[in-house]
């Protein structure tokens, strides 16, 4: 990584936001590389297929540039570039699904194996947002990294200076506190609206 890129990681991610959104390219290129692993390793999980996979970051770094300035910089990214990418994973995999379907006799029936996955309505994408924005700061970062990053317990407590107990303590609270603040608030219509993203939230273990 050049001198640019190093000076830039130092660089906290509020203003890093806010460059984006003045149209910074550097700026776009450091949250891209900061965080193309991670999302990267989510997608895998959901479509097992790495081409698609690739073509789907791609897509939602594109997105991230296209709405960069209706970002919150309070709230970071990562969240949003997990809800964006695990829509577009949807769609890939139900098109899939079409495709497959489309080459079956015409009197063949097939289940959708997606109705765990629902298309998430822009309403509950911005839920699963405002239910980790909720989160004081550490535990938002505690939460970030094990279960949109998927790091360890162990790489969490060092990169965090804590224990690894705290870690794990602090995930249970994360996750408790995400799932009561989705069920206390109207949009959630039903015990499954979201059922598809929180288990792709949960799924990562420490």
């Amino acid at each position: 990584m050049n001198t640019i890129f190093s000076r830039l990681n130092v660089i906290n991610e509020p203003e890093l936001i806010l460059r984006l959104q003045q149209d910074d390219a550097k700026a776009f290129d450091c949250l891209y590389y900061t965080y193309q692993n991670a999302l990267f390793h989510n997608i895998c999980k959901l479509t097992r297929d790495p081409i698609a996979s690739e073509d789907i970051l791609q897509e939602t770094f594109i997105a991230l540039w296209e709405n960069r300035l209706s970002l919150d910089p309070q709230q970071g990214v990562l969240g949003w570039l997990f809800v964006v990418s695990y829509n577009k994973s949807v769609a890939c995999l139900r098109k899939a699904l079409k495709q497959a379907c489309a080459e079956l006799p015409a009197n063949a029936e097939l289940s959708d194996p997606l109705d765990d996955y629902p298309d998430m309505s822009e309403i509950q994408s911005r839920l699963i947002l405002k239910a980790i924005s909720q989160l004081s700061p550490q535990k938002r970062k505690v939460f970030e990294l094990c279960k949109l990053q998927g790091k360890s317990y162990e790489e969490t407590a060092k990169e965090l200076d804590i224990s690894r107990h705290t870690v794990k303590e602090y995930l249970m609270l994360s996750v408790q506190n995400i799932r009561t603040y989705i069920q206390q608030h109207p949009e959630y219509k039903s015990a499954y609206c979201c059922a598809g993203l929180l288990a792709a939230l949960l799924s990562n273990q420490g």
